[in-house]
């Protein structure tokens, strides 16, 4: 069978977490390469975080993006970001400052109608002011801070406390990610941006809590026996989901994909792109974290627990060939696990099976000679087994029974 075969119905054998240092060395790199993007370059907040004045003119035939940014920074303004808005009749460009003063919106506003050689009433101006973004970037904080709540609590009552760590250590990652890819493409950071980081965050737990119940699953009664670790049963899971991680994932690019490449890049439509660009990264991101992250996470934090230490180098000793430890009994909450003993060796009166030495003797006798049986005394007058006795039943010995 091929391996699209074997993946498609959940019989690979991958060892994914067997190799989970090359994961954890790859994203520890790639969060690196974020961090450093956050501290020299930052990000380019929009006109609703940062305040500032927005211009929106008619593109005509002799309005373009390079014409409008040109005659704002004749002026001596600085332009935060300039595109192209809109499609069809309603295509227009926009192009945002820093917050001025209303003489100064007056010039700005003016040069660009010279420039782009249209009147200065079809020249629209907006402006926002900066504390309303610092209401709007407070919401998204307080939003994102709940919802991590939240998910804390529900993973931890449907699976375990250990379950909820990897879950959030594979979301913070796909955030930084995330972030990391918006800081370093130098795209603006809009209320489309907040709102896309929302949805990635939603499917990377959706993605990570469906390998997670398949980890359950296999997990469930493991330390009873000593037939697989706990690594291999979460690698097993990993294996089966493997396929509904990458179809899941596919199905969900596509249409981000068509936003981002066809919508923002072929059509120009520059609204769109600070959605799609979060989304495109975060779905790749949450897709991979929730396979090549979390569950080798979960993995290291049950591992390190007692019992099943206990239960690695119980298998391992099966495998090797030496004596098996014994399984350890479930603990009593706040007690430490307790370990089986083994059983008794068998009672001096057992039945040995021994081999005859060379001698042709046995070292041992084979069993204990059973103790004669005592019988009932005969009556008085009588001898046993003579005429006079009487067997069961009360007939003596020597009569015949007439038919």
């Amino acid at each position: 069978m091929s391996v699209a075969g074997r993946l498609y119905r959940g019989e690979t054998n991958f060892d994914l977490i067997g190799h989970r240092k090359r994961w954890y060395l790859a994203s520890g790199g790639l969060l690196l390469v974020c961090v450093l993007s956050f501290i020299f370059t930052g990000f380019n907040f929009g006109i609703e975080f940062a305040g500032g004045n927005s211009y929106l003119v008619p593109e005509t035939a002799g309005v373009t993006v390079a014409s409008v940014r040109k005659a704002v920074e004749d002026k001596g303004f600085e332009v935060a970001s300039a595109q192209q808005v809109g499609s069809g009749a309603n295509r227009r460009v926009q192009v945002r400052t820093a917050e001025l003063k209303s003489d100064q919106v007056q010039v700005v506003k003016e040069a660009i109608a010279k420039q782009t050689r249209i009147p200065a009433s079809d020249v629209s101006v907006e402006a926002v002011s900066s504390s309303w973004g610092g209401d709007v970037t407070k919401k998204a904080l307080t939003g994102l801070v709940v919802f991590l709540i939240a998910v804390c609590l529900y993973i931890g009552a449907r699976f375990e406390p250990k379950m909820a760590m990897a879950a959030i250590a594979a979301l913070l990652h796909d955030v930084v990610v995330a972030a990391g890819i918006y800081s370093l493409v130098g795209f603006e950071v809009t209320p489309s941006t907040v709102v896309g980081f929302l949805t990635i965050l939603g499917f990377s737990l959706y993605d990570t809590v469906v390998v997670f119940d398949k980890v359950a699953e296999n997990t469930k009664g493991l330390l009873g026996g000593s037939r697989m670790t706990f690594s291999e049963a979460a690698n097993l899971a990993v294996n089966q989901t493997f396929m509904r991680s990458i179809n899941t994932s596919l199905i969900a690019l596509l249409p981000v994909a068509g936003l981002l490449f066809v919508g923002a890049g072929l059509l120009g439509v520059g609204t769109l792109k600070d959605l799609a660009l979060v989304l495109f990264v975060g779905l790749a991101s949450g897709a991979y974290s929730s396979l090549f992250l979390a569950t080798p996470v979960l993995v290291d934090l049950k591992e390190r627990e007692p019992p099943y230490a206990a239960l690695r180098q119980r298998v391992l000793s099966k495998r090797a060939g030496g004596p098996p430890t014994p399984p350890r009994r479930p603990a009593r909450p706040g007690q430490a696990p307790v370990e089986r003993k083994p059983a008794k060796a068998a009672t001096a009166t057992a039945v040995l099976d021994r081999e005859p030495d060379d001698a042709g003797l046995d070292a041992e006798p084979a069993a204990v000679a059973p103790a004669p049986v005592k019988r009932p005394a005969p009556r008085s007058g009588t001898r046993p087994g003579g005429p006079g006795a009487r067997k069961r039943g009360g007939r003596p010995s020597g009569s015949k029974r007439k038919r």
